[in-house]
């Protein structure tokens, strides 16, 4: 049976597409293999290239901030990404980009089977096949997908960098996460 390090050492080996020539590490995404949340960003950032670690930079570290005033510890859930190596520049993942990685989330979330996903930007909620014009439509709103034959359950929020530059929407994001995490303890394990 496949486990998620399986999926980690092929992810780190992975030529698929050309992200692959400039990355210093893949990142395949890190944390609880049972959680019942499974936290999607967008792809990773110079220090989590440098690391091989998801959400370690400064929207990383604004996250697990903004995790911590709601009582949750990273360890508790895991971390991935949409696209699992460094786009140039911190550009936003392509299209095609992110098609490429999604046969390797798709695998990680159903060793995982997480009761709930909660995608971080539209990066994350388009490799979920999650169709919008605008993250508003979809934005605080639980989805239910279907991803390889699975049911999951899906809300879409603010990526962290989002709130981290704008105050105003500090409160909604930490809505956001409040409402993932309290219905995550209504959802059976």
């Amino acid at each position: 049976m496949e486990n998620l390090t399986d999926v980690a050492k092929e992810i780190e080996k992975c030529t698929l597409c050309d992200l692959c020539i400039k990355r210093n590490n893949a990142v395949p995404g890190e944390g609880n293999e049972r959680a019942r949340i499974v936290i999607i960003g967008e792809a990773p950032g110079k220090n989590e290239d440098i690391q091989g670690r998801p959400f370690i930079g400064m929207s990383g570290k604004f996250l697990s901030k903004s995790l911590e005033s709601l009582g949750i510890n990273r360890s508790m859930i895991f971390i991935t990404n949409a696209v699992k190596c460094r786009p140039p520049n911190n550009r936003k993942p392509k299209k095609e980009e992110i098609i490429t990685c999604r046969p390797y989330l798709i695998r990680q979330l159903s060793i995982i089977q997480p009761n709930l996903i909660l995608a971080l930007g539209t990066s994350a909620a388009s490799s979920l096949g999650i169709e919008f014009k605008h993250l508003s439509e979809i934005k605080s709103r639980f989805i239910d997908i279907t991803l390889d034959g699975r049911q999951f359950k899906c809300l879409v929020t603010f990526h962290p960098s989002f709130p981290m530059r704008f105050p105003s929407a500090r409160r909604a994001f930490l809505d956001d996460l409040s409402m993932a995490f309290n219905s995550y303890k209504n959802l059976s394990t």
